[in-house]
């Protein structure tokens, strides 16, 4: 999430969020700015600072009621008149691996995951940039520098960490930012090499995450929002059974 809007503060527009006794916390309301995801549509954010001692219980709940993190912030859509952005999850002691899944988990056994402390690095970037500029050109990532990189990384007050995937010449050809949350792990961001697009490596890491969870006994891995219809988050779906946040909570999207 990018800085440099002007928030307003809104203390009428606060969630219900179970768990969460900190009549402390403030939320605002960003500006509305262009929607990157549905064309001709508008977005608006509700964000909270992520402070204080319980900062990772804090955003635990915040998780549960559908906020992302960026930097030091939670955030969540609050668009007016739509909410085609749907928080998801999977819930990871039923996934099962399909066959295409399967095929992805065999063809990265070579790979060898490191959780680094949430440190950047000049080789981190320059796999990021160079992701970046083959799958996300026109975005409002694309020119990110290596200070605007540094921050996304290390501006937490959480437990985050970077997953770093390498082969078997120990090169870098995958990472993967996490927060680990009180019931699951959380996909910020991740990105990879784009010629090495045959072994479906933002698929291995979602899977990756996923068994990360199941090891500590954590029940989910997050995977920020999902768009009916969006080809950018269809791949979400493939992982089941996979929960939506709506109105009556967390009910199954896909079995």
């Amino acid at each position: 999430m990018r800085q440099g809007r002007q928030p307003e503060r809104n203390p009428g527009f606060v969630p219900d969020v179970a768990g969460l006794s900190r009549p402390q916390t403030v939320f605002f309301v960003l500006a509305e700015t262009p929607c990157p995801y549905l064309a001709g549509r508008r977005e608006r954010k509700l964000i909270t600072e992520i402070d204080g001692f319980d900062a990772t219980r804090l955003y635990s709940a915040l998780s549960r009621a559908g906020f992302r993190r960026s930097h030091q912030f939670a955030y969540r859509p609050a668009c007016d008149g739509c909410a085609a952005c749907v928080p998801v999850r999977v819930v990871v002691d039923g996934v099962h691996l399909t066959r295409s899944l399967g095929r992805v988990w065999r063809a990265n056994a070579d790979l060898t995951a490191v959780q680094a402390p949430a440190r950047a690095t000049a080789e981190q970037y320059d796999l990021f940039d160079r992701y970046i500029r083959s799958r996300h050109g026109d975005g409002e990532m694309a020119g990110m520098t290596f200070s605007d990189y540094r921050g996304m990384v290390e501006h937490s007050r959480i437990d985050t960490r970077m997953v770093e995937f390498r082969d078997s010449r120990r090169r870098l050809v995958a990472a993967c930012l996490t927060d680990w949350l009180d019931d699951g792990s959380s996909a910020v961001y991740s990105f990879f090499d784009p010629a090495l697009s045959r072994r479906s490596l933002g698929t291995y890491m979602v899977l990756w995450l996923i068994m990360a969870a199941r090891a500590r006994g954590l029940p989910y891995t997050y995977l920020g929002y999902w768009i009916a219809g969006s080809p950018k988050m269809a791949y979400k779906t493939r992982f089941r059974p996979l929960e939506a946040l709506g109105p009556d909570g967390w009910t199954v999207l896909c079995g």
